[in-house]
Protein backbone atom coordinates (compact mmCIF):
# COMPACT_ATOMS: atom_id res chain seq x y z
CA UNK A 1 0.00 0.00 0.00
CA UNK A 2 0.95 3.22 -0.69
CA UNK A 3 0.23 6.97 0.13
CA UNK A 4 1.29 10.28 -1.25
CA UNK A 5 1.10 13.81 -0.90
CA UNK A 6 3.18 15.65 -3.64
CA UNK A 7 1.55 18.54 -4.70
CA UNK A 8 1.61 21.21 -1.88
CA UNK A 9 4.36 21.15 0.97
CA UNK A 10 2.91 24.32 3.40
CA UNK A 11 6.79 25.92 4.08
CA UNK A 12 5.57 27.48 7.61
CA UNK A 13 4.89 23.86 9.07
CA UNK A 14 6.94 21.21 9.37
CA UNK A 15 5.35 18.01 9.38
CA UNK A 16 1.93 19.34 8.03
CA UNK A 17 1.30 17.07 5.44
CA UNK A 18 2.64 13.68 7.79
CA UNK A 19 -0.25 15.22 10.34
CA UNK A 20 -2.69 15.71 7.51
CA UNK A 21 -2.08 11.84 6.35
CA UNK A 22 -2.11 10.37 9.95
CA UNK A 23 -5.65 12.22 10.57
CA UNK A 24 -6.99 10.11 6.75
CA UNK A 25 -4.95 7.16 7.93
CA UNK A 26 -6.68 6.76 11.31
CA UNK A 27 -10.28 7.55 9.81
CA UNK A 28 -9.46 4.91 7.32
CA UNK A 29 -8.74 2.48 9.48
CA UNK A 30 -11.37 3.38 12.38
CA UNK A 31 -13.59 2.24 9.17
CA UNK A 32 -12.04 -1.01 8.91
CA UNK A 33 -10.08 -0.37 6.18
CA UNK A 34 -5.96 -0.64 5.14
CA UNK A 35 -4.21 2.33 5.24
CA UNK A 36 0.03 2.80 5.12
CA UNK A 37 1.23 4.18 8.39
CA UNK A 38 3.20 7.06 6.50
CA UNK A 39 3.45 8.42 3.29
CA UNK A 40 6.10 7.80 0.73
CA UNK A 41 8.70 9.99 -0.30
CA UNK A 42 7.65 11.68 -3.27
CA UNK A 43 8.62 9.62 -6.69
CA UNK A 44 10.24 10.36 -9.59
CA UNK A 45 7.94 9.04 -12.20
CA UNK A 46 5.02 10.09 -10.97
CA UNK A 47 2.72 8.97 -13.49
CA UNK A 48 3.89 5.42 -12.35
CA UNK A 49 3.27 6.31 -9.03
CA UNK A 50 -0.44 7.68 -9.88
CA UNK A 51 -1.06 4.23 -11.85
CA UNK A 52 0.23 1.88 -9.06
CA UNK A 53 -2.94 -0.42 -8.40
CA UNK A 54 -1.43 -0.26 -4.30
CA UNK A 55 -2.37 3.41 -4.35
CA UNK A 56 -4.33 4.06 -1.46
CA UNK A 57 -4.29 7.87 -1.53
CA UNK A 58 -2.63 10.32 -3.22
CA UNK A 59 -3.52 13.87 -5.34
CA UNK A 60 -3.02 14.94 -8.54
CA UNK A 61 -2.72 18.27 -10.97
CA UNK A 62 -5.92 18.61 -12.74
CA UNK A 63 -4.29 18.62 -16.20
CA UNK A 64 -2.52 14.85 -16.00
CA UNK A 65 -6.06 13.87 -14.56
CA UNK A 66 -7.73 14.67 -17.23
CA UNK A 67 -4.91 14.34 -20.05
CA UNK A 68 -3.88 11.10 -18.56
CA UNK A 69 -4.92 9.55 -15.16
CA UNK A 70 -8.81 9.58 -15.59
CA UNK A 71 -9.65 6.03 -16.65
CA UNK A 72 -6.60 4.58 -14.42
CA UNK A 73 -7.69 5.82 -11.54
CA UNK A 74 -10.26 6.79 -9.29
CA UNK A 75 -11.55 10.21 -8.28
CA UNK A 76 -11.80 10.63 -4.40
CA UNK A 77 -12.80 14.24 -4.32
CA UNK A 78 -11.57 18.00 -4.27
CA UNK A 79 -10.10 19.76 -1.61
CA UNK A 80 -11.36 22.94 -1.02
CA UNK A 81 -8.45 26.03 -0.35
CA UNK A 82 -10.92 28.85 -0.07
CA UNK A 83 -9.49 30.58 -3.07
CA UNK A 84 -10.42 34.05 -3.73
CA UNK A 85 -12.93 34.56 -6.28
CA UNK A 86 -13.22 30.76 -6.91
CA UNK A 87 -16.12 28.43 -6.12
CA UNK A 88 -15.40 25.75 -3.54
CA UNK A 89 -12.83 23.00 -4.83
CA UNK A 90 -11.83 25.57 -7.37
CA UNK A 91 -8.77 27.50 -7.71
CA UNK A 92 -7.11 29.29 -10.24
CA UNK A 93 -3.44 30.47 -11.80
CA UNK A 94 -2.35 34.65 -10.52
CA UNK A 95 0.16 35.67 -13.22
CA UNK A 96 3.08 37.02 -11.13
CA UNK A 97 5.76 39.74 -12.53
CA UNK A 98 8.27 42.32 -10.23
CA UNK A 99 6.78 44.86 -8.97
CA UNK A 100 8.79 47.59 -10.59
CA UNK A 101 8.16 46.54 -13.84
CA UNK A 102 6.50 49.31 -15.40
CA UNK A 103 4.00 47.06 -17.54
CA UNK A 104 0.68 46.57 -15.64
CA UNK A 105 -1.19 44.40 -17.72
CA UNK A 106 -0.94 40.63 -19.15
CA UNK A 107 -1.59 41.88 -22.86
CA UNK A 108 1.75 44.31 -22.22
CA UNK A 109 3.99 40.77 -21.84
CA UNK A 110 3.64 39.93 -25.44
CA UNK A 111 5.98 38.46 -25.80
CA UNK A 112 8.18 39.20 -22.64
CA UNK A 113 9.97 35.92 -20.29
CA UNK A 114 7.84 33.31 -19.24
CA UNK A 115 8.62 30.60 -16.49
CA UNK A 116 6.41 27.99 -15.79
CA UNK A 117 7.06 25.03 -13.30
CA UNK A 118 6.22 22.19 -15.79
CA UNK A 119 3.95 21.93 -19.73
CA UNK A 120 1.65 19.45 -17.55
CA UNK A 121 0.66 22.02 -14.77
CA UNK A 122 -2.61 23.11 -15.22
CA UNK A 123 -1.57 26.23 -13.16
CA UNK A 124 1.74 26.79 -14.25
CA UNK A 125 1.51 26.39 -17.77
CA UNK A 126 -2.01 25.03 -18.67
CA UNK A 127 -4.35 28.12 -17.91
CA UNK A 128 -3.10 31.06 -18.96
CA UNK A 129 -1.98 28.24 -22.40
CA UNK A 130 -5.48 27.97 -22.83
CA UNK A 131 -6.53 31.92 -21.89
CA UNK A 132 -3.81 34.05 -23.64
CA UNK A 133 -1.60 31.75 -25.33
CA UNK A 134 -0.55 35.05 -28.06
CA UNK A 135 1.43 36.24 -24.57
CA UNK A 136 3.53 33.16 -24.70
CA UNK A 137 5.31 33.40 -27.78
CA UNK A 138 8.70 34.97 -26.33
CA UNK A 139 11.49 33.37 -24.78
CA UNK A 140 10.05 30.28 -21.85
CA UNK A 141 12.00 28.91 -19.26
CA UNK A 142 10.60 25.62 -18.12
CA UNK A 143 11.47 25.78 -14.05
CA UNK A 144 10.42 22.58 -12.49
CA UNK A 145 8.53 24.36 -9.50
CA UNK A 146 6.37 27.16 -8.88
CA UNK A 147 9.15 28.22 -6.61
CA UNK A 148 11.67 28.56 -8.73
CA UNK A 149 9.28 30.03 -11.33
CA UNK A 150 8.90 33.07 -8.62
CA UNK A 151 12.73 33.17 -8.24
CA UNK A 152 13.25 33.31 -11.94
CA UNK A 153 11.13 36.48 -12.07
CA UNK A 154 12.23 37.74 -8.93
CA UNK A 155 16.34 37.40 -10.30
CA UNK A 156 15.25 39.20 -13.32
CA UNK A 157 15.64 35.47 -15.58
CA UNK A 158 12.02 35.85 -16.57
CA UNK A 159 9.60 38.81 -16.69
CA UNK A 160 6.45 37.29 -15.69
CA UNK A 161 5.15 33.47 -14.10
CA UNK A 162 1.95 31.45 -13.80
CA UNK A 163 1.51 30.48 -9.98
CA UNK A 164 -0.89 27.90 -8.90
CA UNK A 165 -2.86 30.36 -6.15
CA UNK A 166 -2.64 28.22 -3.35
CA UNK A 167 1.23 27.78 -3.54
CA UNK A 168 1.42 31.65 -3.93
CA UNK A 169 -0.32 32.13 -0.81
CA UNK A 170 1.85 29.31 0.67
CA UNK A 171 5.06 31.14 -0.32
CA UNK A 172 3.25 34.87 0.41
CA UNK A 173 3.26 33.50 3.32
CA UNK A 174 6.68 32.57 4.04
CA UNK A 175 7.68 36.10 2.66
CA UNK A 176 9.07 34.04 -0.39
CA UNK A 177 6.97 36.67 -2.82
CA UNK A 178 9.23 39.62 -1.90
CA UNK A 179 8.88 42.37 -4.61
CA UNK A 180 6.22 40.47 -6.70
CA UNK A 181 2.76 42.07 -7.82
CA UNK A 182 -0.02 40.02 -9.15
CA UNK A 183 -0.66 41.03 -13.09
CA UNK A 184 -3.65 38.85 -14.02
CA UNK A 185 -5.41 35.72 -12.05
CA UNK A 186 -7.29 33.03 -14.66
CA UNK A 187 -10.63 31.59 -14.21
CA UNK A 188 -11.24 28.99 -12.06
CA UNK A 189 -10.61 25.65 -12.85
CA UNK A 190 -11.50 22.53 -10.77
CA UNK A 191 -8.81 22.12 -8.04
CA UNK A 192 -6.13 19.40 -7.71
CA UNK A 193 -8.06 16.14 -7.42
CA UNK A 194 -7.78 13.54 -4.47
CA UNK A 195 -7.34 10.23 -6.09
CA UNK A 196 -7.20 6.43 -5.25
CA UNK A 197 -6.14 3.37 -7.46
CA UNK A 198 -8.86 2.19 -9.59
CA UNK A 199 -9.82 -0.69 -7.67
CA UNK A 200 -10.93 1.38 -4.20
CA UNK A 201 -14.25 2.33 -2.99
CA UNK A 202 -13.68 6.13 -3.64
CA UNK A 203 -16.76 6.52 -2.48
CA UNK A 204 -16.12 5.52 0.80
CA UNK A 205 -12.99 7.03 1.18
CA UNK A 206 -14.87 10.50 0.45
CA UNK A 207 -16.55 10.04 3.66
CA UNK A 208 -13.45 9.37 5.47
CA UNK A 209 -11.20 11.71 4.37
CA UNK A 210 -13.91 14.81 4.66
CA UNK A 211 -13.92 13.45 8.27
CA UNK A 212 -10.28 13.65 8.50
CA UNK A 213 -10.23 16.81 7.89
CA UNK A 214 -13.53 18.32 9.94
CA UNK A 215 -11.55 16.62 12.77
CA UNK A 216 -7.86 18.08 11.87
CA UNK A 217 -6.56 20.51 14.75
CA UNK A 218 -7.13 24.56 13.60
CA UNK A 219 -3.35 24.76 13.14
CA UNK A 220 -3.09 22.21 10.64
CA UNK A 221 -5.83 22.81 8.83
CA UNK A 222 -5.22 26.58 8.72
CA UNK A 223 -1.16 25.31 7.34
CA UNK A 224 -2.85 23.29 4.58
CA UNK A 225 -5.20 26.29 3.96
CA UNK A 226 -8.08 23.57 3.98
CA UNK A 227 -11.68 23.74 4.30
CA UNK A 228 -13.08 20.80 3.08
CA UNK A 229 -13.74 18.07 0.60
CA UNK A 230 -15.68 18.66 -2.50
CA UNK A 231 -17.35 15.96 -4.71
CA UNK A 232 -17.12 17.22 -7.74
CA UNK A 233 -17.67 14.74 -10.78
CA UNK A 234 -14.81 13.39 -12.65
CA UNK A 235 -16.89 14.80 -15.52
CA UNK A 236 -15.99 18.43 -14.24
CA UNK A 237 -12.68 17.90 -15.28
CA UNK A 238 -13.22 17.13 -18.91
CA UNK A 239 -12.78 20.35 -20.77
CA UNK A 240 -9.91 21.19 -23.88
CA UNK A 241 -6.46 20.05 -23.22
CA UNK A 242 -3.96 23.42 -23.48
CA UNK A 243 -1.63 23.32 -26.28
CA UNK A 244 2.29 22.33 -25.57
CA UNK A 245 4.78 24.46 -25.44
CA UNK A 246 6.46 23.04 -29.01
CA UNK A 247 2.43 23.95 -30.40
CA UNK A 248 3.16 27.84 -29.28
CA UNK A 249 5.22 29.42 -31.93
CA UNK A 250 7.90 31.80 -30.69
Amino acid sequence: MIASLPMYTPPLAVGANAALWAAIRDTMRTDGRDAPEDLSPVPSDLMAHWRDPALVFSQTCGLPFRAMLKNDVALIGTPDYQVAGCPPGYYRSLVIARGDDPRDTIAAFQPARFAYNDPMSQSGWGALAMEIPDVLHGPRLCTGSHRASILAVQQGVADFAAIDAVTWRHLQNAGEAAGLTVIHATQPTPGLPYITAKSARADALFEAVSRAIAALAPAIREAHQLKGLIALPPSAYDFPLPPSPEAIGR
